[in-house]
């Protein structure tokens, strides 16, 4: 089922501990009802409640956003940022969110600015740093998409289709008239079911309930299948759930054509009462699977994993595909077109046009490239997402709830015109005169008007690649410490994908007369051979994080760059980042705050190194205390603040020299 929030519902039931104002009955019955998705019922509260407090007013926007009220929840937020206490930075993110998906690119970007200033380090500030010169180009159409409505829209929802042999399976919230409809409340339509529609001259024709042996009282679908449409994956509420969160997760199940009927569902074996499973999207041969998931251990909201089967044919671990690819904000629906390795998805925590936007990376043995947003008209100020695309025919669908539909989420088709061009790259060596390779080379990618495209580390072979556009003018410039700058011209007009380009740099020639004298870097190589510690070979600190916060302090960031000169000065150096909580909290979860700030810690290192796989990092929770703060029970340690600091840390030894 599609995310249909931002950020804004993290804070519907959050306290915020700077919150002096009490809330008054009609604000306490709107949070009820808010928790129960009963959003028109909190609007009634909230709004004839005198004295909201913020919260209330995070509360009451995200009840105007979930009824499809933006204007209305972009005032109140509007309203929350002129508050002179209890402002938070995610309120400056939720409100230029809002400002975006009605088109208001300026303000939204003033709104982000600031975000920026309060958390520098977060994935979707960066992204936005690196992208939002490139908003002109996004709203540009290129003709690089045909779009067209599917004339099968109904007034509800219908939306997430997928390829089922010659035919699409989409979900839905129609239904047919009936004594008793059942009603999902966080939208006051009917539960979702699958159907299947035929094809017939560019248009989705006829749909039908796709197998009513499937259908439950509640949510079923989205769906995805193998090539030969005879297993499938699919999304439905757990309607056994006797978790104590009072709500009915999503989950994944599978199920098999046999015998001209498919089989009892069983369900994917990572599934769990605690949090949702969904958005499933099979390779052609049914063994692997990229889903969609909240779980613990995640970058923020819904992140996208993937999960292969063994030998025995069950699911293996999932992988959650990264930094590169999932931010703080939702990455949803995952569709891999396995030709050409190219991977598209949503997110709304990437820098776009507004809500959901789609995007596409190419992914294979190698890894992730660099994420780009897919751009008008295949994506718009409104939700954008649920790609499918057909390499061969090179069409494929999408859905939206942009202006121009059927009144709700809609199927859209489109025609892709140079999306499965082939990717071309340029490879080359930094190298010295006599041919040497130079690791750890600054090498920047210019095009031919001189403007910064990207700029990496080459590798300890000296080894760099670039993924390129076809037919432009490239400049590569090298950047050596004790070296002149190299510069290499090339171009990719021709018709071999793969284009060499080597950056040669010559040595500084020096002419005064040779002191012996130990230079920083041989002093810390020779302490690399000797210590295991990090803090004992160049003046390094453990790093320190507030109170059950993972984000990376000014402080800190001090210390990560001291590593990250020493690591691209030593690339054979590797490392493990172990990270603490001190004891307050419970133990479950502080052993995924510390998973955090190891993870966090590794991130910023690994974003300016070269071989970013030197870095390993791990979480131990309240483990190794390194003093006498402990805590047991329900008996917090009496301790003073300044010693509990000293416990929420990471930490970085040498495990390679």
């Amino acid at each position: 089922m599609k995310k249909l929030f931002i950020l804004i519902i993290a804070f519907m039931c959050v306290s915020i501990s700077v919150e002096a104002q009490e809330k008054t009955r009609k604000e306490l019955k709107g949070d009820q009802y808010s928790f129960n998705y009963s959003y028109d019922k909190a609007i009634l509260k909230y709004t004839h409640t005198n004295d909201l407090t913020i919260e209330g007013k995070r509360n009451l926007a995200t009840a105007y956003l979930k009824t499809g009220k933006i204007d209305k929840a972009e005032l109140v937020y509007a309203d929350i940022i002129k508050s002179t206490s209890g402002i938070i930075a995610e309120d400056y993110y939720n409100y230029s969110s809002l400002l975006r998906s009605a088109g208001k690119y300026f303000d939204a970007n003033i709104q982000m600015d600031q975000f920026a200033k309060l958390k520098p380090n977060d994935l979707r500030v960066i992204d936005y740093l690196a992208n939002k010169d490139n908003l002109q180009k996004y709203l540009t159409n290129n003709n690089e998409y045909n779009v067209t409505v599917m004339k099968i829209n109904s007034s509800d929802q219908d939306f997430a289709p997928a390829f089922y042999k010659d035919q699409i399976v989409f979900a839905s919230t129609r239904a047919k008239m009936r004594m008793i409809k059942k009603t999902y409340n966080l939208n006051g339509k009917p539960f979702l079911n699958m159907y299947v529609s035929n094809l017939n001259e560019e248009q989705l024709r006829s749909p039908k309930n796709f197998d009513r042996g499937l259908n439950t009282k509640l949510h079923d679908g989205p769906a995805s299948f193998n090539k030969e449409g005879t297993y499938m994956a699919y999304t439905r509420n757990h309607n056994r759930d006797k978790s104590n969160d009072k709500v009915v997760e999503l989950q994944i199940f599978f199920s098999t054509f046999v015998d001209g009927k498919w089989t009892t569902e069983t369900p994917f074996n990572q599934n769990n009462e605690s949090y949702n499973v969904e958005h499933p999207s099979l390779s052609a041969d049914g063994k692997t699977m990229f889903f969609v998931s909240d779980m613990p251990g995640g970058y923020g909201g819904t992140d996208i994993y993937r999960s292969i089967k063994n030998a025995q044919g069950e699911w293996g671990k999932s992988e959650n595909l990264g930094d590169q690819i999932n931010t703080e904000g939702d990455e949803i629906f995952p569709f891999l077109e396995e030709v050409n390795g190219v991977l598209f998805f949503s997110s709304n925590g990437r820098f776009g046009l507004g809500g959901q936007d789609i995007f596409i990376v190419k992914i294979d043995k190698d890894g992730v490239f660099q994420v780009q947003n897919a751009g008008f008209p295949l994506n718009s100020q409104y939700d954008d997402f649920a790609v499918i695309a057909n390499p061969n025919s090179k069409k494929g669908y999408f859905s939206s709830n942009r202006e121009g539909g059927s009144g709700d989420d809609d199927i859209y088709g489109v025609e892709f015109t140079k999306l499965f061009n082939i990717v071309y790259r340029i490879e080359g060596i930094a190298m010295d005169e006599n041919k040497n390779p130079i690791p750890s080379t600054i090498i920047t990618l210019q095009d031919e008007e001189g403007k910064i495209i990207e700029t990496i580390f080459s590798n300890e072979l000296g080894a760099f690649r670039f993924i390129v556009e076809s037919n432009k003018n490239y400049k590569l410039i090298g950047k050596k410490e004790m070296y002149n700058d190299g510069e290499t011209i090339t171009n990719t007009n021709g018709k071999n994908p793969i284009v060499k380009a080597d950056v040669m740099l010559s040595k500084v020639l020096d002419l005064k007369p040779i002191e012996i004298v130990e230079t920083k870097k041989e002093v810390i190589a020779k302490k690399i051979e000797t210590e295991t510690d990090l803090r004992q070979i160049g003046e390094i600190e453990n790093i320190y994080f507030d109170l059950g916060k993972y984000n990376l302090r000014p402080d800190a960031v001090i210390e990560l760059d001291k590593i990250v000169e020493i690591m691209n000065d030593h690339p054979n150096l590797s490392i493990e980042i172990s990270a603490y909580t001190d004891c307050r909290e419970s133990k479950s979860f502080n052993m995924i705050l510390s998973e955090n700030r190891a993870k966090t810690s590794a991130w910023y290192i690994k974003q300016r190194i070269t071989n970013p796989s030197r870095v390993s990092s791990k979480g131990y929770g309240e483990a190794f205390l390194t003093n006498g703060c402990s805590c047991e029970g329900e008996v917090v340690s009496d301790c003073p603040e300044s010693e509990h600091q000293l416990n929420r840390r990471s930490e970085f030894t040498i495990v390679k020299k």
